[in-house]
Formats: C-alpha cells, sequence, structure tokens
C-alpha cells in the first residue's frame, strides 16, 4: 500500500498542501489545497490571521482524506521571526504581529544598551535584521509590558500551529535560531542574553530537532478532518526546509534560496561567528543535522511581487520576465536597502531610488522589472565573491531552487554576472525539504544525502552557463 507523507508549506504570500511519496525511488508530488497568506492592518499593526491560516490547515487536510491519500504524517513549514505569546492557560495573548510592522524601529538601541552588537553577533552568529524576534520581543517590552508579564510559553509561527495540532509545545531547532537568542555552540537558548534582556525565561522551552515524532493529532483534530496520523516536525524555518532539498552534496557549490526573500549561503559543520562575517552581514542559521545555513539575506522576489501587484496584476512571473529580458535598461539599485522592505509604493521607491543615484529611472512594467532582475543578480555576484573571501573556498556553481527557479532571465544574469554555471531547480524545494525530514524519520530514505542525491533523480533542473 502506497504511503502518502503531507508537507504544509506556509510562506508570506500563499500556503500549499503537497502530498508526497516514494515510487520506484523518485519522489512524486502532488498539490491538494493552495491558499493565499498577507499581512492584515489591525489596531495600528500588520498582523498574520493565524486563525484563518489553521482554518485553511484543517481544510487541506480534509482534502487529503477526500481524494482517498491519508498521509501517515504531517509537519508545517513557514517563515521566520515571528511567534505568539500563550499564558498560562495556553490561550493567545494579542495578535501576532508580522515582521514588517514598523514596532520595532528603535528596538536594536535598547537592545544594545543590554549588549553590544558586536558581542550580540560573536554570541548568537546571526546577522542583524531589524526585525528579528529578539527586537520584535523588546517592542512588546517597552510598548506592552503586561503581555509579556502575562506570557508563559513563546512559540514561533509553525510551532503554533503543530501545538494546536497535537496539544504539544515543542519549539524547533532552525526557526529557533532566526529569534537570535540561540547559542550555537550549545544549540540551546542563551539563558544568560535573555535574562540580560529582562525577557522571562520561562517562555524558552526545550528545543527540539527536525525529523523528531512529537505526536499524533488531537482527538479534536482527527474528527475534523476524519483520520489520525503522526505529526514529525520538519525544519519549520522555510528555508532550512529549502535548504535540505538542494539537490547536490558537494561540498564547492553555492545555494539561493529564490523566493520573497533570496538567501544565498553554503552549508557548514560550524557556525563563523567572527566580526569579519557580521560586517558582511552574513548569518549562521540552524539547518537540519545541526548542520548551518551560513548566508546572506537578500531582499528578493518581494520587490518583483510588488511590483506585479501594482502594475500588472493580470500578468504572470514568466510574461513578466520575458518582457524583462526585451529590455535595454541598465539601471540598477541597492536590493538590500531598508527603504524596499514595506514601501507605500514598491514601483515609486524603486523610480526615486534611481533617480537619487542619477541613474536612467524606469517607467514601464518591463524597465522595472529589468531593473529588479538586473540588480538581484548583482547582489548575487557581490555575495559570492564575499563568500568565497570570507571561507577562502571556492565554489563554481550555485543552485536556484524554490519560486525564483523559474526566473529564466533572472538565473542567466546570475550566470552571467556571477560566471558561475547555474541550476535551477527544483521550485518547489521547500515542501520537498519538508517531506525529505519526514520520509528519513519514517526509515524511507537513509539520510540527508541520500535525500539529497533522490531529489536530482527526481526532478527536472534547468543548466545556466
Amino acid at each position: 500500500m502506497q504511503e502518502y507523507f503531507l508537507a504544509i508549506d506556509i510562506g508570506a504570500s500563499s500556503g500549499r498542501h503537497i502530498l508526497g511519496c516514494l515510487k520506484n525511488g523518485r519522489i512524486e508530488l502532488e498539490e491538494v489545497h493552495r491558499f493565499p497568506n498577507r499581512m492584515e492592518e489591525k489596531d495600528g499593526h500588520l498582523v498574520w490571521n493565524v486563525d484563518a491560516l489553521f482554518a485553511e490547515i484543517i481544510l487541506g487536510m480534509k482534502k487529503c482524506k477526500e481524494i482517498g491519500k491519508v498521509p501517515c504524517s504531517v509537519g508545517i513549514d513557514t517563515w521566520g521571526v515571528d511567534f505568539v505569546l500563550l499564558d498560562k492557560e495556553d490561550k493567545r495573548i494579542g495578535d501576532a504581529i508580522a515582521y514588517r510592522d514598523s514596532r520595532t524601529v528603535g528596538m536594536d538601541k535598547l537592545v544594545y544598551q543590554a549588549i553590544s552588537e558586536d558581542t550580540l553577533y560573536i554570541r548568537t552568529g546571526i546577522q542583524k535584521q531589524i526585525f528579528n524576534t529578539i527586537y520584535q520581543l523588546m517592542a512588546v517590552k517597552e510598548q506592552n509590558p503586561n503581555q509579556l508579564q502575562e506570557a508563559k510559553t513563546m512559540l514561533m509561527i509553525p510551532d503554533y500551529f503543530h501545538f494546536r495540532l497535537t496539544g504539544k509545545k515543542v519549539q524547533e531547532y532552525t526557526n529557533a535560531t532566526t529569534t537570535q537568542l540561540v547559542n550555537p555552540e550549545r544549540k540551546n537558548w542563551d539563558y544568560e542574553l535573555i535574562e540580560r534582556l529582562g525577557y522571562p525565561s520561562e517562555i524558552f522551552g526545550e528545543i527540539t530537532k527536525p525529523g523528531t515524532y512529537i505526536g499524533n493529532l488531537a482527538k479534536d483534530i482527527q474528527m475534523k478532518v476524519g483520520y489520525d496520523c503522526r505529526v514529525v516536525l520538519p525544519a519549520t524555518h522555510d528555508t532550512a526546509s529549502a535548504v535540505m532539498a538542494v539537490p547536490s552534496n558537494k561540498k564547492n557549490t553555492l545555494y539561493i534560496s529564490s523566493g520573497t526573500w533570496s538567501l544565498i549561503g553554503t552549508e557548514r559543520m560550524e557556525a563563523d561567528c567572527r566580526r569579519g562575517s557580521m560586517r558582511h552581514n552574513f548569518t549562521n542559521e540552524g539547518g537540519y543535522d545541526y548542520r548551518f545555513r551560513y548566508l546572506k539575506n537578500i531582499m528578493g522576489l518581494w520587490m518583483i511581487q510588488s511590483v506585479k501587484k501594482e502594475l500588472a496584476p493580470e500578468m504572470n512571473f514568466g510574461e513578466i520576465c520575458k518582457l524583462a529580458a526585451s529590455c535595454k535598461m541598465s539601471s540598477l539599485v541597492d536590493v538590500n536597502d531598508q527603504r524596499f522592505l514595506a514601501p507605500a509604493s514598491m514601483v515609486k521607491e524603486i523610480q526615486l531610488a534611481c533617480k537619487e543615484t542619477g541613474e536612467e529611472v524606469p517607467q514601464t512594467i518591463e524597465e522595472i522589472a529589468a531593473v529588479v532582475y538586473n540588480s538581484l543578480a548583482v547582489c548575487y555576484s557581490q555575495a559570492v565573491k564575499e563568500i568565497e573571501t570570507l571561507t577562502g573556498n571556492i565554489y563554481n556553481s550555485i543552485h536556484i531552487v524554490g519560486g525564483g527557479a523559474n526566473a529564466k532571465y533572472l538565473n542567466e544574469q546570475t550566470a552571467k554576472k556571477a560566471e558561475r554555471t547555474v541550476y535551477a531547480g527544483p521550485t518547489e524545494a521547500t515542501a520537498i525539504g519538508n517531506l525529505l525530514a519526514q520520509m528519513i524519520a519514517a526509515g524511507k530514505i537513509k539520510n540527508l544525502q541520500d535525500a539529497r542525491d533522490c531529489v536530482f533523480d527526481s526532478f527536472e533542473i534547468q543548466v545556466y552557463k
């Protein structure tokens, strides 16, 4: 009898339920449910509607029963840094504030009153991003201190969904590292740092490895979906799952997890917390099997997603990419500039950035798309050189996984600017990595090396030189 595994992959703009199974040594995928996700404005903040998202989780799980493909296990991954607080009765306190909300403005200065920026990096190895959990918690402490006083548990977003499925409160390793509160050597919370910042240490529970079976569906969930199954932690940070699905075991290759964000880096067994890494804004996020994702966070396809929404909502990304390829526009912007994080108008912000630097100002959808894609390719190229300088290694290829693997023009420009061979695919890398963790836990795949070989054999990979 065929065994199915269910990956629930929720990104910042959409979520999907993907069933996976092994047939003749290859992974086969089937999407059974897809749903939108977006930040909502509420009480002056940008928030995630986690109740609506959980309703979609249940709906997609019910569809598995309806098509006669009940999974033997399920796991959920999402983005990082965001969280919910629970009180002593496990009720949610307040809303799940989104990382693009402005509440963290100025919170870095308050954090640095307790610990210097340099020392913080040396202790955690995590790059500074103003939306990291460490700054979000400082915002709660300053703006809503009663919430922190009332809290008994902090759960990252996927941990919260797993809790609602099982009734078990666990804090998964890869997502926990995005808080900037984890010690990379001990692979556990830095409680001394947490206490120094004035955060209640009791809300930080034991950190659990991806691949761990945490329980079965709670009785009320079984009644709703029509079956029971195991719940297995994937690498719950979506990038950590995507990196699991990079179809290469070679040490001289880089990856780009290309989606709303572009994460470019390499996999290492130890964190590099030196000041050189900090100066270049590299991070050491946790990966599967206690590996480290030594990477740089680049603004990514969020920019083109925003441009599409403003100028050409009826067009698909493939059409926009083709238009950019035919355009002669050569203007560039710094895609890592904070001005592009959450502008009122991405189009106007790009135009203003070009005007300020004396570049030709793009006007049409093809011109603006060309600016975004070319700027991303240049940024990727610069990051490659930085990684080589910092690691002392030469990387002759780049594997692009995620939705950006379909962006042909961007991939061509990346190969050209970086002067490296680019391998693009698979596009559903995050869901595949989620499935791999479950399959390894079930004994269907031996280990991560065999899993990556299986991915290479299972999915089409495009090559750009």
